[in-house]
């Protein structure tokens, strides 16, 4: 089956969704203790908790993001993204009790650190792979990284164990996921991959549990789940299936 993670987005202390990643597009939707207790109580067994203010660079949630993983850490998985990029940052995710953390821009920016966490942590380490067509986007997503593939060559060799893809293009568009993309890059590595961005109808969900066999094994949802346009349950019943 595929594991689903309903995400929280925090941003000046609330949920919000992004469109295409980028800062000035937030939608406001309140509490984010609120959005993470309505997804458990729906029967989510993993959320995705987001400090866009540390991944911005424009301060951090970690208070805020700490209390949800206090409160809710027991009930279901949490998996911490945004501004782990250093030790401590890394540390103090673990340490609130975190599952699983997902670094993004510091897997561009300070390789050699990226690969030694991975060496350390396993798979309580997942990489965070940001894509515009093959190119890998940096910071917020508003500069040019490297090359998807000879990144990818490099975290394979340290023993990455997950990756999670977005194409940034299509991430709070709800324009539908890249199969392409998502066949691509499980065809390439033998680690785990989870989809991210562009999931607009229960259909796409389908497509992507047919990429179950390379590896694909569990998606992200964000503003499909925020707009309504499927709920966490109905959403489950198809990974179930």
């Amino acid at each position: 089956m595929l594991t689903l993670l309903p995400a929280v987005d925090v941003r000046d202390g609330k949920a919000v969704r992004l469109r295409q990643g980028q800062s000035g597009s937030e939608t406001d939707y309140g509490s984010p203790l609120e959005a993470a207790r309505t997804w458990a109580r729906a029967g989510a067994d993993w959320i995705h908790l987001v400090d866009l203010d540390a991944a911005f660079g424009t301060g951090d949630n970690r208070g805020q993001l700490r209390g949800i993983v206090e409160e809710l850490g027991s009930q279901v998985h949490i998996e911490l993204s945004g501004g782990i990029r250093d030790d401590e940052s890394l540390e103090a995710a673990l340490e609130a009790g975190a599952a699983r953390v997902n670094i993004g821009t510091a897997a561009l920016e300070n390789p050699d650190w990226t690969i030694s966490v991975i060496r350390k942590y396993g798979d309580r380490v997942a990489v965070g792979l940001d894509v515009r067509g093959h190119t890998l986007a940096a910071r917020g997503w508003v500069r040019e990284g490297g090359d998807l593939f000879e990144t990818m060559a490099l975290l394979d060799q340290a023993g990455c164990s997950r990756y999670v893809v977005t194409d940034v293009a299509r991430d709070g568009m709800m324009t539908g996921p890249n199969i392409d993309l998502l066949r691509q890059v499980a065809q390439r590595t033998q680690a785990k991959v989870t989809a991210s961005g562009g999931i607009s109808k229960l259909d796409d969900l389908r497509a992507i549990k047919e990429l179950e066999g390379l590896g694909v094994d569990s998606v992200i949802l964000g503003k499909s789940l925020y707009a309504r346009a499927f709920s966490l349950e109905e959403a489950l019943r198809v990974a179930l299936d």
